[in-house]
């Protein structure tokens, strides 16, 4: 926590120093008038003293019950400016030293919060349970759920008495993370619709991925598919999907409208089943996904998927996943896994969404380089 006092000749120049270096979230501790300069005790200038503070780590829940607290017990924040000085030392006094109490218990409490996602809490585990919890901590699994594994491996350790083999331990971890994951549905592309689409941000690799399931729908399965694109925002996007028409050997429609979305699907009805490839832009923006709905028909013919990267942030995934609900999303895709150890967030995300992952891709190689996603394999490469 960050405490400095200032001196100035008014209320209103104090707050303008504490404003300028810590900003509107700062509170006031203390208050009080001063003599300063002078000669002998003569020709002293009166001042204002304020004790102010400000805590750069606190949470935005903590600093709310600060200031409901400081409003209830007519605390002044930064912004009340107007009571009068002298008033405020005859009364405030008493609280001033609540608040600093109930300032300490917060900062109490927040170290305790911090304690469950940090290593501070590991030597209370025997050192086999540790390595696990330093496993969930290097894979970003949520504190939630790190606080339920290990009080389920704690409660299995003590019912054997440490009498539990490494590959019992592993097992008991599998099946608490496959019990979490037990109602979503995992697997690739179901096949019973004929357009098989995908939505997501930018820079995801959605065109890539797509290219991924149409080669292994033409090389595996031997089916007749085609191209439709509605990424006419990037002239890039348009050629690297004809690119991969040319080498499948496949139609592809460029759309702009809805009128040519319904000529396209016309056009390619002899087909047994068409890709939809989709614009990547700011998914902060309403407006694309409005303007997406606009275009493409979403009926009960197109299986979509939402493609996240697994690089991306949990906080970013689940804004873009709120801001792609209004669609009817049936499973996810996970992309550029080999740019990163962790698998936390795609358990976070899973948890969060109620979806399960079809796909998860590990690099640029077409068709290569996809894996088709069950949930014990995505449990496996987490515990791995």
């Amino acid at each position: 926590m960050k405490v400095k006092k200032y001196v100035a000749t008014s209320m209103q120049e104090a707050m303008k120093k504490i404003r300028s270096e810590m900003g509107n979230d700062a509170v006031i501790l203390n208050s009080k008038m001063i003599q300063t300069g002078g000669f002998l005790g003569f020709f002293t200038k009166k001042k204002i003293e304020v004790i102010a503070a400000m805590d750069p780590d606190v949470s935005p829940i903590e600093l709310k019950t600060v200031k409901n607290v400081r409003k209830e017990a007519s605390m002044p924040l930064i912004k009340d400016s107007g009571l009068d000085i002298a008033q405020q030392v005859q009364t405030n006094s008493q609280k001033n030293i609540d608040q600093l109490q109930l300032l300490d218990e917060l900062s109490d409490l927040k170290r305790l919060l911090k304690s469950v996602s940090t290593n501070e809490k590991i030597d209370m585990y025997p050192q086999p349970l540790k390595k696990v919890l330093e496993n969930m901590i290097e894979q970003e699994i949520s504190p939630v759920l790190r606080s339920q594994l290990m009080a389920e491996l704690l409660d299995f350790w003590y019912a054997r008495k440490g009498d539990i083999s490494e590959e019992e331990l592993l097992e008991k971890q599998h099946e608490f993370f496959a019990h979490h994951l037990a109602d979503l549905e995992f697997g690739g592309i179901s096949y019973k619709r004929k357009y098989i689409n995908v939505i997501g941000p930018t820079g995801v690799g959605k065109t890539t991925t797509l290219a991924k399931l149409a080669a292994e729908c033409v090389l595996q399965r031997k089916k007749k598919v085609a191209f439709i694109t509605t990424d006419t925002y990037r002239i890039a996007a348009i050629d690297q999907l004809k690119t991969y028409a040319k080498i499948l050997d496949v139609p592809i429609e460029i759309c702009y409208t809805t009128e040519d979305f319904k000529q396209a699907k016309q056009k390619l009805a002899m087909y047994d089943y068409v890709f939809i490839d989709t614009a990547g832009r700011n998914f902060l923006e309403p407006k694309y996904v409005s303007d997406l709905q606009k275009i493409i028909d979403f009926d009960d013919e197109m299986e979509t998927f939402l493609v996240l990267a697994a690089t991306a942030k949990p906080t970013d995934m689940f804004a873009v996943f709120k801001q792609f609900s209004v669609i009817p999303i049936h499973k996810l895709i996970f992309t550029k896994l080999d740019e990163t150890s962790t698998r936390g967030s795609l358990f976070d995300v899973m948890i969060n969404t109620k979806k399960g992952i079809a796909y998860t891709t590990h690099g640029q190689n077409v068709p290569d380089d996809i894996e088709v996603a069950t949930r014990d394999r995505i449990v496996e490469q987490m515990l791995r």
